[in-house]
């Protein structure tokens, strides 16, 4: 049994639109290359046909996976959310205590963690020393230099 996953509305949404890009576009294009290997001949000493049945199970094997994220999928429902603690889907303005550089993260499910985009995975070490911190509280986080000290400056969603 697959663990649940949470998503926004946009993550779910480009999970399923990743599953229609693989079903609908890319399984098609497959097949068309399978079909092509196979009427050059003698299948047993065609590399062309090799690869792209190979390339079909890596496909469908995705698919699957893909299929069972979504069938664990949960919607993350911000209205009944408290406000007043760093939860999914908060953006947390932090404090490093001892060096004072302030820095904002939202934390979000770990299929949808871009930190391009100041979007860290719930599961990260940063996240777990945060969640359910209010705004003033210390949050005590484990990194591999040690132990580090940040403050809660601000909670928003």
């Amino acid at each position: 049994m697959s663990q649940l996953s949470y998503y926004t509305e946009e993550g779910l949404q480009n999970l399923k639109d990743e599953i229609y890009q693989l079903e609908n576009i890319e399984r098609p294009r497959i097949s068309q290359q399978i079909a092509d290997a196979r009427d050059k001949g003698d299948l047993s000493e065609n590399a062309e046909y090799d690869a792209a049945k190979e390339a079909q199970g890596l496909l469908e094997a995705r698919i699957a996976k893909l299929k069972d994220k979504l069938a664990n999928a949960r919607l993350v429902d911000e209205s009944q959310m408290d406000n007043s603690k760093v939860l999914i889907l908060s953006t947390a303005k932090i404090r490093n205590v001892k060096n004072g550089m302030e820095m904002s993260y939202t934390l979000v499910a770990e299929n949808e963690a871009d930190l391009k985009l100041r979007k860290i995975s719930i599961e990260s070490p940063i996240a777990r020393g945060l969640l359910g911190k209010s705004v003033g509280e210390l949050a005590h986080v484990d990194t591999p230099g040690g132990v580090v000290e940040f403050e809660i400056v601000e909670i928003t969603r």
